[in-house]
């Protein structure tokens, strides 16, 4: 058995905690200064947090491995099995030519590429967070920014920033559902809370997006719609938090803000629109020249004009939504999670933490049925019939996408294992418990503690289940209010999504260009580190008198 230790590093939290920043630090710096490919920073960070894992916390090698192979098995399921399959639908769309067709169509909403940006990346995206989540909004998102224009590193830029508001509601509201499972707080206090707290988050993103797309020029020209988008989809959020449910808290959200924009739309144009050109596949992809007759001349037109039904070109995408409400349905749901999971004890590991509780990372819980990625495929294989893809194709365009994705695999499985790593050795625990140790201070770090857990793992759901308890625990040694910090961790936590390199591989994969992970990444570090920032100070306000009638 291996007990975990939060001060290995001569009986000192600081100086164990600073050892323990190593693997985090060595990755960032290599993708942000040092711009080395993000498979390679993975790999690097990884066998160093497996060196300090056996050196300094004296964990056993064979534990350090098999955890890491539990974290590369994690990466590989749920993970790359969301991305390849959401992937290959979209590869389905560039083969048979309704990639053009979803092009013009998206255009006929609004031809302003900023405006699009909101539609596409903050309110679609919340349906999809809302539904799916682990990487699937970003992968699916950011192909359709290209399909308008958007340069690729821009769209994916665009996609990750998008995908903050809505992920402490995320999966059906699965974060917060842990964090009450973990902590033993009430679901309906968590969710109240962050219902207060991500509203702040969303009001500001669509401001955001419209900069990235087209700098000083793009807010001040649509900053209208920017802002409608933001507060209509924090009331929304607000509303379904506090009154409704957790559950479809990001649905009547996104939905809101869908209504309400196009609603303003109909009194207000922007006074320059701006358009995007053509831009070149995602995916590499291209319409197979084994296809014959008049199948091939029609695919060409719709590539070449855009011709074509736009609710067969959108259909993929309505299937996808389609699928994933229908598993959320009561007897659905219910079925999935008793036959369409696998749950055991990951093996070669027998790890307890600092208090002698089993480590929950040695649970591996495989949903294979009601995984995105089986959807996905599900949808996948609706739309081949769909749009008449044989089966030969269909195969050929998914061996494709994995070839496409191979760089890709390497990194999402290096990231997912260093992530177990520091999890499994206590070098995470170390780092969130010293920055419990700050006092009352604490208010204004805990949503820190949130935003580093998700940076490391990719996950707010992890970073709930890592840190949920130490939220509370610190509360109650501060006299400060434990839903009010345990949903902190959960609302700041969302910020760190867009730099975990977990999510900046999905990004960079889904334009087709692998390995531009570090490109992207400096595109996204200062607006996370600053939104951060500022969020904490928020945090900090409600623990106060100032703003503290704003909690419940």
């Amino acid at each position: 058995m291996y007990r975990q230790v939060l001060d290995p590093l001569a009986g000192s939290l600081a100086l164990s905690a600073l050892c323990a920043a190593v693997p985090l630090l060595t990755l960032f710096v290599l993708l942000g200064v040092f711009r080395v490919k993000a498979h390679i920073a993975a790999i690097t960070s990884l066998v160093l947090a497996v060196a300090l894992a056996v050196g300094v916390w004296g964990m056993p090698l064979s534990q350090g491995l098999s955890g890491a192979a539990e974290g590369g098995f994690y990466g590989l399921f749920p993970i790359l099995w969301i991305l390849v399959n959401a992937l290959w639908i979209y590869r389905l769309t560039e083969i048979t030519g309704w990639f053009g067709v979803l092009r013009r169509s998206i255009r006929t909403v609004s031809p302003d590429q900023r405006i699009q940006g909101i539609l596409i990346a903050f309110c679609f995206g919340a349906l999809i967070e809302a539904l799916a989540g682990f990487g699937t909004p970003v992968a699916i998102t950011a192909v359709m920014l290209i399909a308008v224009g958007i340069d690729p590193i821009k769209a994916a830029t665009v996609a990750l920033v998008a995908n903050t508001a809505p992920v402490a509601f995320g999966s059906m509201g699965v974060p917060l559902t842990t964090m009450a499972g973990v902590t033993g707080l009430p679901l309906e206090d968590l969710g109240a809370m962050a219902g207060r707290q991500t509203p702040v988050i969303a009001a500001f993103i669509p401001l955001v997006l419209v900069f990235l797309v087209d700098g000083k020029r793009g807010v001040r020209q649509t900053w209208p719609v920017a802002v409608v988008a933001g507060l209509a989809f924090g009331v929304g959020q607000f509303l379904a938090a506090n009154y409704v449910s957790v559950e479809v808290t990001d649905i009547i959200a996104g939905v809101v803000a869908v209504v309400a924009v196009l609603g303003f739309l109909r009194v207000w144009t922007p006074g320059e629109i701006q358009q995007g050109t053509q831009v070149p596949a995602v995916a590499g992809g291209s319409v197979d020249s084994e296809a014959e007759g008049t199948a091939f001349d029609a695919e060409m037109r719709r590539r070449e004009t855009g011709e074509g039904s736009a609710l067969m070109a959108f259909a993929p995408y309505l299937i996808i939504v389609a699928l994933f409400a229908f598993t959320q349905l009561g007897p659905i749901k219910d079925w999935l999670a008793t036959n369409g999971v696998h749950q055991f004890t990951w093996p070669g590991l027998d790890v307890v933490s600092p208090s002698g509780k089993p480590a929950s990372a040695m649970t591996f819980k495989l949903e294979h049925l009601k995984a995105a990625g089986t959807i996905l495929l599900a949808a996948g294989l609706i739309t081949m019939a769909l749009y008449r893809v044989g089966p030969g194709r269909a195969v050929r365009a998914y061996g494709a996408t994995l070839h496409q994705l191979r760089w890709t695999v390497v990194t999402v499985m290096s990231v997912l294992a260093l992530a177990w790593v520091m999890n499994l050795s206590g070098q995470t625990a170390t780092l969130g418990t010293a920055l419990a140790e700050s006092g009352e201070a604490f208010a204004l770090l805990s949503p820190i503690v949130g935003w580093l857990g998700v940076a490391v793992t990719g996950s707010d759901t992890s970073a709930n289940s890592l840190f949920g308890v130490l939220q509370v625990t610190a509360a109650k040694e501060t006299g400060l209010d434990p839903v009010l910090l345990a949903a902190a961790n959960s609302t700041g936590g969302v910020l760190g999504k867009m730099i975990s390199p977990q999510n900046l591989a999905v990004a960079a994969a889904a334009i087709g260009m692998a390995g531009s992970e570090s490109t992207i990444f400096r595109r996204v570090i200062g607006w996370s580190l600053g939104l951060t920032a500022a969020f904490a100070v928020f945090i900090y306000l409600q623990s106060t008198p100032v703003l503290g009638w704003m909690t419940i």
